[in-house]
C-alpha cells in the first residue's frame, strides 16, 4: 500500500488549504482512512477519519473548519481545511487501514503564521 500526500504550504490564519492523499488500488479495500497530524513537540494526533460507508469523525479542534472526503474515480481521499489557525502547523500524514494494517504515507508539512 503506498499513500501519497500532497498540498502542504505556508499559509496566513484564516486561510484554506486543500490535501490530497493518492493511494494505491481501488480504495474500496481501504475500510478506515484519514488525517493525522503532529505538531512540534507533539504526539501525533487524528484528525479526522473517514469508513466505506461515509461515516466522518473529526477532532474537536478542527470539527466544522475541516472537511476529508473521498475520490473514487481518482482514487484519493482529501482534506479541506478552512479557517486555519496557527495551532494547525504541523506535519500532516495520511492513513489507511487495509485487511486489518494500519499504514502511513509521508508527510506533508502545514505552517499557518498570523
Amino acid at each position: 500500500v503506498q499513500l501519497q500526500a500532497s498540498g502542504g504550504g505556508l499559509v496566513q490564519a484564516g486561510g484554506s488549504l486543500r490535501l490530497s492523499c493518492a493511494v494505491t488500488g481501488s480504495l474500496f479495500s481501504h475500510n478506515i482512512m484519514g488525517w493525522y497530524r503532529q505538531a512540534p513537540g507533539k504526539e501525533r494526533e487524528q484528525v479526522a477519519i473517514s469508513t466505506l460507508g461515509n461515516f466522518a469523525n473529526y477532532a474537536a479542534s478542527v470539527k466544522g473548519r475541516f472537511t476529508i472526503s473521498r475520490d473514487d474515480a481518482k482514487n484519493t481521499l482529501e482534506l479541506q481545511m478552512n479557517q486555519l489557525k496557527p495551532e494547525d502547523t504541523a506535519v500532516y500524514y495520511c492513513m489507511s487501514t487495509v485487511g486489518g494494517t494500519r499504514y502511513f504515507g509521508q508527510g506533508t508539512l502545514i505552517t499557518v503564521f498570523s
